[in-house]
């Protein structure tokens, strides 16, 4: 009888209902329910649910798998649908007649069900007539799973990636063939490539086919990937064993062990010969003394007069006798420890049962680390080259005023300073942190380069010929800048933020990468290093400036202002390390003491580079900035011992060759 003519005839005998006795009545309505009822049950996939009621209902971690599995294999397309209310603990069971839906909370006692077949609504329900099925956070765990091999297929791609994370976090034998199953219909370019990448790291794992998965790791040779790695590095994982010398062991071997080793001793070796059955555990002392106690008979100990075991030898002599007669377990000789030990054979093999899988992830290993190793030299490459144009930023402006100068100016890391402090104001009037910085880095400049002049009016110039009073002079400025700077801003650091489109770095692979900031600074550092060549090389302040360092009083005899060029100057060196302040604030924090973590690494900039040149201040900072990644490379735990070393060796470069690298020529050489 099909539901419309069942719906009419029900509908027939309700308009009947005054004309039947109540007992009548009754009955249709127990009939009217009995057949409602017969047709939900009646859909397939709640047949499914009904054959595994009651583990459902249990709802044990320990038993619930082949529900699970009947669901996600019984190949019905509400199968996703039961398993996505399962896990969200929206499945409820009607308690009179033991079938399953999806309920919707209407209030504290009441739900709205709907049928899992076609997602019509059943109707209102009190809830102490509902049971619901509530899933641990280990049978959620598994439904999780059982949900992948639909959300790989699903139309919705974010839902598609969604599950391949899923697979990744937790690989699995069936994750493999349900992914295998949802690559052909893939229609996403990216999507079907971390399928296909994927699907071949499961094959190493999980497939039972040796050249399948011998086949899958040739594919990664070479491949920097961690999740490669993580996939080979299991493969090769050995335990070790011993066997009887002369026999072939049924595992693959990666090592022979040597006996009498530094990590393989006599006590070890034959340690493993007890673990593996191939003899008996040596008796200690404690042992033997607790058996010759237990043994006493008489004051005698297998007719040995306790007072005569005085000795290890004694002692030993009696046990033997206990053993001779069964009272006690005998002992290993140490002949039979020696001949034990040259009758059996030890090695490490691997755990891994196939030679052939084995034998293909050790090439892969050993090609992924020789490209690992080249990566990782071009990460401390890039690492040092970023380093180095910090270092260039923060000594340009010192290399100026020094150079031309020959003052040693020890307030120069508080110009860097001010200038990352002016970009953190800037950001404070101007939210937008692109425009911020752009309009930050020439007002850095504007103020450091007016406060450079001030400072070269004010107290540079009554000093100039007197290095230790400008030095002494100078230092005391940078400490009442500082205190300036705490006054002002606090000690408390503050946020430079840079632009959004600095966040985040460039991947070149799993090794190889570098922060969008730092190649800003490089990409700022070598601005900067072409607009003081055309300074220098173009303009009349550079022509003046190159006259004054190579001659000063011939330059002041040809009408050149000294002390004019030297405080332009002194502004331009200032004005310079204010926008690396900003520079620097973009990764640093931004504190008071900002410029004191750069000023020394200036100096030896400039002086290892060679005092006066542009190009000896660039082959400085390489050479600082290379030479101390370097050394941190080797000692990466420690980086105060990295930079103490580097001292030490700029020290001994000194005394090689005091002039720097690039030294000036002339008579400028000469002062």
């Amino acid at each position: 009888m099909s539901r419309l003519s069942l719906d009419r005839d029900f509908s027939k005998m309700t308009l009947r209902l005054p004309l039947f006795p109540p007992l009548i009545l009754a009955g249709v309505i127990f009939l009217a329910a009995l057949f409602t009822s017969s047709f939900v049950s009646a859909s397939p996939i709640q047949d499914v649910l009904q054959t595994q009621s009651d583990v459902i209902v249990k709802s044990s971690r320990k038993t619930i798998g082949p529900a699970i599995d009947a669901v996600a294999n019984s190949g019905l397309p509400q199968a996703q649908d039961v398993l996505q209310a399962w896990q969200a603990k929206e499945m409820w069971q009607r308690k009179s007649d033991g079938l399953f839906f999806r309920g919707e909370k209407i209030d504290s006692k009441t739900y709205r069900l709907f049928d899992f077949e076609n997602g019509s609504e059943i109707g209102e329900f009190a809830k102490s007539d509902l049971k619901q099925i509530k899933p641990n956070s280990g049978i959620r765990a598994l439904l999780g799973i059982a949900l992948v091999q639909f959300q790989l297929s699903d139309p919705d791609p974010q839902k598609r990636l969604d599950a391949l994370t899923s697979i990744e976090r937790d690989p699995n034998a069936d994750a493999l063939f349900a992914l295998r199953a949802s690559i052909s219909g893939e229609t996403d370019d990216e999507i079907l490539r971390q399928k296909s990448r994927l699907e071949r790291l499961l094959t190493i794992s999980f497939d039972d086919d040796d050249a399948a998965r011998v086949s899958a790791i040739a594919g990664f040779k070479g491949d920097l990937g961690l999740d490669v790695r993580a996939t080979l590095n299991p493969l090769l994982e050995t335990k070790r064993i011993a066997y009887p010398t002369g026999e072939t062991p049924s595992q693959t071997i990666a090592n022979e062990l040597e006996l009498g080793s530094n990590d393989f001793s006599k006590a070890t070796a034959y340690a493993l010969l007890v673990e593996n059955g191939f003899a008996d555990a040596k008796i200690d002392v404690d042992t033997i003394k607790s058996a010759l106690i237990e043994n006493i008979r008489g004051g005698n100990v297998a007719d040995i007069p306790v007072h005569t075991l005085s000795t290890d030898a004694q002692r030993l002599a009696a046990y033997d006798s206990l053993a001779a007669t069964g009272a006690v377990a005998p002992r290993v000789t140490d002949a039979q420890f020696e001949t034990a030990l040259e009758n059996h054979s030890f090695a490490d093999v691997y755990i891994e049962p196939s030679a052939a899988v084995t034998s293909a992830a050790k090439d892969a290993i050993d090609a992924i680390e020789t490209k690992v190793a080249f990566n990782q030299f071009l990460d401390l490459t890039l690492d040092g080259l970023s380093l180095a144009s910090i270092y260039f930023l923060a000594a340009i402006g010192l290399a100026i005023t020094f150079g031309v100068m020959g003052v040693i100016n020890m307030a120069h890391g508080e110009f860097i300073m001010m200038g990352a402090y002016t970009g953190f104001v800037v950001q404070q009037i101007i939210p937008n942190h692109t425009v911020s910085i752009i309009v930050a880095i020439p007002l850095a400049f504007a103020v450091t380069f007016a406060a450079g002049v001030a400072m070269e009016r004010l107290v540079i110039r009554k000093l100039y010929h007197r290095p230790l009073e400008t030095l002494l002079a100078t230092f005391g400025i940078s400490i009442a800048l500082q205190q300036l700077a705490k006054n002002i801003f606090g000690t408390q650091a503050r946020p430079l933020t840079s632009p959004a489109w600095l966040d985040g770095a460039m991947v070149v692979n799993d090794v190889v990468s570098i922060s969008y900031i730092r190649i800003a600074i490089f990409v700022l550092a070598l601005i900067f290093l072409g607009v003081f060549l055309f300074i220098m090389k173009r303009t009349r302040l550079g022509l003046e400036t190159r006259a004054v360092t190579q001659n000063r009083t011939m330059a002041s005899s040809m009408g050149i202002n000294p002390d004019r060029v030297n405080m332009l100057t002194f502004g331009l060196g200032s004005g310079i390390a204010g926008i690396a302040g900003v520079a620097i604030g973009l990764f640093a924090k931004v504190t008071s003491e900002l410029g004191g973590d750069y000023i020394v690494q200036s100096f030896m900039t400039v002086v290892v580079g060679g005092v006066g040149n542009i190009w000896g201040t660039l082959a400085g900072a390489a050479m600082i900035g290379f030479l101390q990644k370097g050394i941190e490379w080797f000692n990466p735990a420690n980086t105060l011992a990295a930079q103490t070393y580097m001292i030490i060796f700029i020290i001994l470069f000194i005394q090689i060759r005091p002039r720097g690298i690039v030294a000036l020529k002339g008579r400028a050489a000469g002062d």
